[in-house]
């Protein structure tokens, strides 16, 4: 399957964002795109057992850094994309890392151990992203990894339902706790008071990382990030509705249609004429 298939298929908001690039740049973000997803359906996959998972993401570990037989038929646009944008393996192998996390740890104890996970699976992609889609300021990388983590930590309030049925809680032990809020009552979907002020917790801090992402975007490089803007305009909107709809993350998913998502496009591409 080649990579814009992949992409079409994900239904996700990151293929829609892509609309604002131009069309090297496009194809580029979609190659790269289609690997994250490839090595998350690895993680996720329930027709393999752990060690198969393991050894499918360290293949992509050695494909990365050379040519092998019976490589993934993605890896050589991948690797054409780290000489292309003087990108280095590491940084797309701590991607790998933060989907591997995922074979072995189904609980995390603080708010820092979870920053982890969220760093290596969020905040990395951007900055891989952000390469591609060319920027003149540092600065934008301090950006890329607030973005990173208001999006990671916006998915994990979105899906405790769904995370929590596959056996992951990614609410911090620590947490959960500190509002009285246990383990069992979370297994039972029970919406109580803990449990609103414990998701009210996580949003303010979902919302806090966005805050720091929106003020470290430099001026000079916010038509290039237009792509990253409409994510996080999306995902603050979908933040606002979960909230506001009382966290019924138990019973509901919650998306943005197509022309909700849309209109966010558009209000991003005009915001950066």
């Amino acid at each position: 399957m080649d990579a814009a298939k992949i992409t079409r298929q994900s239904k996700s908001n990151l293929a829609l964002a892509f609309v604002s690039l131009g069309r090297e740049r496009r194809a580029d973000i979609t190659t790269f795109y289609a690997f994250c997803r490839v090595i998350d359906d690895i993680a996720d996959s329930a027709e393999l057992e752990t060690a198969q998972k393991a050894s499918g993401l360290n293949a992509w570990r050695n494909w990365l850094r050379a040519p092998s037989a019976n490589e993934n038929p993605l890896v050589e646009d991948v690797r054409a994309l780290i000489a292309k944008y003087r990108l280095t393996p590491e940084m797309l192998e701590e991607i790998i890392a933060g989907v591997e996390m995922d074979l072995s740890i189904s609980r995390y104890a603080t708010f820092d151990d979870l920053r982890v996970y969220c760093y290596r699976v969020a905040s990395a992609v951007g900055l891989v992203s952000i390469e591609i889609f060319g920027y003149r300021n540092p600065r934008c990388r301090d950006y890329a990894i607030e973005l990173g983590l208001a999006l990671q930590t916006t998915n994990i309030i979105r899906d405790v339902g769904t995370d929590m049925r596959l056996g992951r809680i990614y609410l911090p032990q620590e947490e959960m706790a500190r509002f009285a809020y246990s383990e069992a009552e979370l297994l039972r979907a029970e919406r109580n008071e803990a449990f609103m002020s414990l998701m009210q917790f996580q949003t303010d801090r979902a919302r806090d990382f966005f805050k720091k992402a929106a003020a470290l975007l430099p001026p000079e490089d916010r038509r290039p990030m237009v792509a990253a803007a409409i994510m996080g305009s999306i995902y603050r909107a979908l933040l606002g509705r979960i909230e506001r709809d009382g966290f019924r993350v138990f019973e509901k998913e919650y998306r943005l249609n197509r022309l909700q998502k849309a209109a966010h496009v558009a209000l991003r591409l005009l915001g950066s004429r």
